[in-house]
């Protein structure tokens, strides 16, 4: 009878264990759109149809290689010929570089994030930037809601859980503790991520972390991604070259049953410590919006206005950060608001530009595009200038909208905020080039294409000028000088590590950047011939990606960072005046009022007032 008991017992067991048994395909960065990444891609997805035991794909992140609707179409109709569930997170080449602020990724694809269960295990797969603005990933607000609202609902705080994000839980995202602090809560078995290409086995303060191979062939003849199979006690990754073999399982993943099992490993927060040593500066007020910020600020008289990725564009009050309105538009918004005229002037990404009275938020008038803009206005004499994603430039009465010209031979979109100097309309795009228009008339007056890769374009940077020449730097890490009526290049550097950061001083006489990789504060002449350094602030900056413009007022200079830092720089001493650390996400705009006052915005929603 023993005997028998024993043999039921064990034969449930493996019934058990057998029902718990399931595989999925893990694929990430097939980058639709580079060279071969469509054609990779479709070798997976055929020959995941090939084999019967994997029951569903996982996606984790940079589908395609620019984000763009042509793009996320074609990668949208290859993985259509799957005949299995494909559950899809975007990574950074999805949202960094997206000329419809990450809306046709939703749109295309169906979603940013997903949840769902299989065999007792719960997948949770979410979005992680960096949303529009070089910096490192950031999973945006909405995503942390969405991701603790299911964990704070589980009916089981034991039940088992597989993470998935583009990026590794380590400083590659500005909010990573947060994060591992809110999975740590319940029994999270392991994180899947990409971005790295290559196959590594992480630990995040106690969750292994599984890094996938590209899905790109690169240097070989085909591509690959793993398979992946959960056991009730094991998790096994093996790679697989598509149509012929499935190699050895290169890493195994226990499976815990009791979240109390974690390691307590904690690895060291971000240390605002650097506050303690400049107690002069004060928070005079500060909030945290409900939604990331990607925008600058802009004020006039009391009131200050942004906008947010939940699509509002919102005024405050300058002095005590009171909320005076709020304007919801149906797209998430990167375009900083401009205002002249007791007006404000922003675009959303749902196609529209607004005006809205200063006071009140009240629509003055609306002009509707044909695609989503990122790009941010400038009002000059009483003309409201805007690029878009359609390939146009607009010139657009602020009092009327009337179109007063347009011209339509933008590549790619327009992402900056134009420069108008002397008569003329200067901005770049994410098509290589950088344009000058006529002011009046929106004639070509030249056109500046250098650049061989797209991603290297002067996009991001707000020109600056001065002495009759435009300034630029863009991701290829290099300093321009251009004749403003020529477009003739007075000298292109690269000695100086950069990117898109620039600004310029009030006189016009010095214009300003931050080192990449040395960590310094640079300041040129602006009426060399040649790249002069006038000179140079050790401060410490660290690795600087931050696309921010740098400003500043009678005194100081503001610096904007990627750590949520800022940097003041004294402008008789150039030395540091002081830094002061708000938050550890991408600083998007320092806006100096008066003498001893700045408003800042911050990636991660934060708005600030910093008194000094």
């Amino acid at each position: 009878m023993k005997s028998i008991f024993q043999f039921l017992f064990l034969f449930i067991f493996i019934s058990y264990s057998q029902a718990q048994t399931f595989r999925f395909a893990h694929v990430t960065d097939t980058h639709v759109g580079g060279s071969t990444g469509a054609e990779d891609l479709l070798r997976t997805v055929e020959d995941i149809n090939q084999l019967p035991d994997v029951d569903f794909m996982i996606l984790s992140g940079d589908v395609t290689e620019f984000g763009s609707e042509e793009e996320l179409l074609e990668a949208k109709s290859i993985l259509s010929k799957l005949t299995k569930p494909c559950y899809v997170t975007p990574g950074n080449h999805d949202s960094k570089w997206s000329e419809s602020g990450n809306n046709d990724f939703v749109r295309i694809l169906g979603a940013e994030g997903f949840s769902f269960e299989k065999n007792g295990f719960i997948f949770i797969g979410t979005a992680s930037g960096p949303n529009m603005r070089m910096a490192p990933g950031l999973i945006p607000r909405e995503q942390m809601v969405f991701l603790d609202s299911i964990l704070t609902n589980m009916k089981n705080p034991d039940q088992p859980i597989i993470f998935v994000n583009h990026y590794p839980l380590d400083e590659s995202l500005s909010n990573w503790y947060e994060v591992i602090d809110l999975l740590k809560t319940r029994n999270v078995q392991v994180s899947l991520l990409g971005h790295g290409h290559n196959n590594k086995l992480f630990n995040f303060e106690g969750i292994p972390g599984v890094m996938g191979r590209s899905n790109l062939r690169a240097k070989n003849e085909i591509g690959g991604y793993n398979i992946v199979t959960v056991t009730k006690d094991t998790i096994f990754y093996a790679e697989r070259t598509p149509g012929i073999e499935t190699k050895p399982v290169w890493c195994k993943i226990p499976v815990r049953l009791k979240n109390f099992s974690q390691d307590s490993t904690k690895w060291v927060r971000p240390d605002f410590s650097v506050n303690e040593k400049y107690p002069q500066i004060k928070e005079k007020w500060q909030f945290q919006d409900k939604s990331d910020i990607g925008t600058g600020i802009a004020f006039s008289g009391k009131i200050a206005v942004y906008a947010n990725a939940g699509g509002e564009i919102v005024a405050v009050n300058k002095n005590s950060g009171k909320t005076i309105w709020r304007f919801q538009t149906s797209g998430k918004i990167y375009s900083t608001p401009a205002i002249g005229s007791n007006l404000v002037v922003c675009a959303s990404t749902d196609q529209n530009i607004y005006c809205l009275n200063l006071k009140s938020g009240k629509v003055v008038w609306k002009l509707t595009s044909k695609r989503p803009i990122v790009a941010s206005p400038v009002i000059d004499r009483e003309t409201v200038f805007i690029g878009s994603s359609e390939g146009v430039f607009r010139a657009i009465d602020l009092k009327s909208g009337q179109l007063k010209w347009q011209f339509t031979e933008v590549k790619n979109f327009v992402e900056s905020k134009p420069l108008v100097y002397e008569g003329v309309v200067y901005f770049g795009s994410w098509g290589n080039a950088f344009y000058a228009l006529d002011q009046q008339t929106g004639k070509l007056l030249w056109k500046r294409e250098k650049y061989a890769n797209r991603m290297l374009s002067p996009a991001a940077v707000w020109p600056v000028a001065a002495n009759g020449k435009v300034f630029i730097v863009a991701p290829d890490r290099r300093m321009t000088a251009l004749d403003a009526k020529t477009g003739a290049e007075i000298w292109d550097s690269g000695q100086y590590s950069c990117r898109e950061s620039i600004g310029i001083s009030k006189d016009g006489k010095l214009v300003y950047i931050k080192n990449m990789t040395e960590g310094n504060f640079l300041a040129f002449s602006t009426s060399a011939k040649e790249q002069s350094l006038a000179w140079d602030c050790p401060a410490d900056l660290g690795y600087e990606i931050a696309p921010s413009s740098i400003t500043e007022n009678e005194k100081l200079i503001f610096v904007p960072t990627t750590n949520g830092t800022v940097v003041a720089i004294d402008k008789i001493t150039h030395q540091v005046a002081w830094k002061h650390k708000l938050s550890n996400a991408l600083i998007n705009a320092i806006q100096p009022v008066g003498e001893n006052r700045i408003l800042v915005t911050i990636l991660d929603g934060r708005v600030a007032c910093l008194e000094f």
